[in-house]
């Protein structure tokens, strides 16, 4: 835990940017720690952050994908931490219709457009008993680059080779080959609230606080269906038990061992500069995120951190110079 550092250095502003995800908690974490800095913060997606901070246009940038090799390139000085724990839900509007279960084989299709229609037999065959319409499928996909698009594709590029081979491999942004496009978390479950037919990826919490939209059962390797809640989404994380150098820790598409885990859950990640000159302030402030700031995490979808990733953190904020 950080320590030694001066209530007059604490008490400078930080400007932080990047992550949709993350930016209801982020917002009351700043609530928090007003009373030790002020906090401002641009939920622009993950990839603005990510460019933002290695350009220090910010002081601190907020991704749920970590650094590429090539993002690494451009910012030799980043160093990466996981401050948050959620999930990418699978939102869908159905009139009349609020509980469904998808495969990732299927969402692969849905997303890829050869699954058009709800009435398709793949998902009449995992959702016997529910009366699915024939209406047109308008998958909805982001339009900025997105740490949301990046958990989500990899999810589906764990588990269909026709979406590994036809998109490519995970990222922020990619070309969805059908649907229309949102920005932000907020955008995407607007569009949705007000499109029968549709599905989308979103965050979470987002999804929670619109209301009234139905979220998908996902399956999991062991072929039970999930949802993003905070015990499967503990048991994603909990089905990882390594934390690289770089702290890059992925844990879609978790083992069959892991019955109950939701299997779009993400680390969402803070990114400052290891020679920053804003290290006491930055120490101060993500040190709050990791520990008393975890306490705000339940009521919006996120989980505590697993200890031994807040002491990989934590090990990484004690080596900022």
């Amino acid at each position: 835990m950080a320590t030694g550092v001066t209530a007059s250095a604490m008490a400078a502003s930080l400007s932080g940017a990047g992550s949709t995800l993350v930016a209801p908690l982020e917002a009351k974490w700043a609530a928090g720690f007003a009373s030790t800095g002020s906090i401002s913060y641009s939920a622009v997606g993950s990839g603005t952050g990510i460019t933002d901070i290695t350009d220090n246009l910010v002081d601190f940038g907020a991704s749920d994908a970590p650094l590429t090799p090539a993002q690494q390139l451009a910012c030799p000085t980043c160093v990466q931490m996981p401050w948050a724990l959620s999930a990418t839900a699978v939102g869908f509007h159905l009139s009349g219709i609020s509980s469904l279960k998808l495969t990732g084989k299927v969402l692969s299709e849905i997303y890829l457009g050869t699954i058009k229609n709800w009435d398709n037999a793949a998902i009449k065959k995992l959702n016997k008993g529910v009366k699915l319409p024939n209406r047109k499928i308008t998958p909805i996909y982001r339009s900025d680059g997105s740490g949301d698009t990046y958990a989500f594709t990899n999810y589906l590029s764990h588990v269909s080779s026709s979406w590994a081979s036809k998109v490519g491999p995970p990222a922020t942004t990619v070309s969805f080959p059908a649907g229309i496009s949102g920005k932000g978390n907020a955008g995407v479950t607007a569009i949705l609230a007000n499109t029968n037919g549709g599905i989308a990826y979103i965050a979470a919490s987002y999804l929670i606080e619109q209301g009234g939209l139905g979220a998908v059962a996902v399956q999991n390797a062991a072929g039970k269906y999930e949802y993003p809640n905070i015990p499967e989404i503990e048991a994603a994380a909990q089905a990882f038990h390594s934390i690289p150098s770089n702290n890059a820790i992925s844990i879609v598409d978790p083992p069959k061992s892991a019955k109950k885990a939701y299997p779009i859950s993400t680390y969402t990640y803070v990114i400052v500069h290891n020679n920053t000159p804003k290290k006491s302030q930055l120490t101060a402030w993500i040190d709050y995120a990791l520990t008393t700031g975890q306490a705000f995490g339940n009521t919006l979808d996120f989980a505590t951190l697993p200890s031994a990733v807040v002491t990989a953190a934590e090990n990484t904020l004690a080596s900022l110079t």
